[in-house]
């Protein structure tokens, strides 16, 4: 219980209007530096060309030590739907483009009622929460299962296609999202860690790691912005009141003597040779 309302929080904390939200980066590690979290990342590809297969995206992920999504409960799932929102929100040019969670089947052509039953997470997790789409799965030879993200799709008789779950061939192309254990300090140098503290605890938090030096130039240089503009405020202020103080000052120009001269030769009356 104490687990699944963590994962709420960490969903409130991701999509809400939080001074320190953060937007989800496509192929960025989000991990909760509690040590009891898992870390997930999204790999979202804009290139038809560029998106993988069920195995392909296995073979990723357990490439970076870790595996392909597996989901505990319903806490978990909204948690993943809040880093989906945050990521493909307004203006970052990510639309359609389902994910590959770690969810697969077994056998061949398995059409009868126990078809469901057969689906297994490939991290070897043995949650039996599902979230599938109306009259999903279907199985037959859709043997893996993606997590629907179409938002530009009209809706079918289950609403819209976001976030619920359908089985698909193995070798079709899709995105992935991977699944990591705990961890709270980044091994490589690359990377830079930042830090948001969850709605409600002071002491938790959550650590956002991305390779590459313009990413992490952009985090670090936008939250300077406010600051720069107080400097640069204050040097306009500073700059105009000494202005605004030299052009009140009387100044004496150099052609000109402050002495006044005769020029008229005084005689001098009183002195005696």
């Amino acid at each position: 219980m104490s687990r699944a309302l963590s994962l709420l929080l960490g969903a409130a904390l991701l999509c809400g209007h939080g001074v320190f939200c953060r937007r989800v980066v496509s192929g960025q590690k989000v991990c909760f530096a509690d040590l009891k979290h898992p870390c997930y990342k999204m790999a979202y590809f804009h290139e038809l060309s560029s998106r993988v297969s069920f195995q392909e995206a296995r073979l990723a992920c357990e490439s970076e030590g870790g595996a392909l999504l597996s989901l505990d409960n319903e806490a978990e799932q909204k948690l993943i739907e809040s880093m989906l929102q945050n990521l493909t929100k307004p203006g970052t040019g990510i639309s359609d483009g389902d994910f590959w969670i770690g969810l697969w089947r077994n056998g061949e052509g398995q059409t009868s009622g126990a078809c469901p039953d057969l689906y297994q997470w490939s991290d070897g997790s043995s949650s039996q929460y599902r979230n599938w789409y109306t009259d999903e799965p279907s199985c037959g030879s859709e043997k893996c299962v993606v997590m629907y993200h179409q938002p530009t799709a009209n809706p079918g008789l289950g609403g819209p296609y976001l976030y619920q779950w359908n089985d698909d061939r193995c070798n079709m192309k899709h995105n992935y999202i991977c699944k990591y254990e705990p961890e709270i300090n980044p091994t490589s140098p690359i990377e830079k860690t930042y830090f948001t503290n969850q709605p409600g605890d002071t002491h938790q938090n959550v650590v956002v790691t991305e390779a590459g030096i313009i990413p992490n130039l952009i985090y670090v240089v936008i939250p300077t912005i406010p600051l720069l503009l107080l400097i640069l405020v204050a040097f306009g202020t500073c700059c105009f009141q000494m202005l605004h103080k030299s052009k009140g000052r009387t100044k004496t120009s150099p052609t000109q003597s402050t002495l006044w001269i005769s020029k008229s030769t005084r005689k001098e009356s009183g002195m005696e040779v």
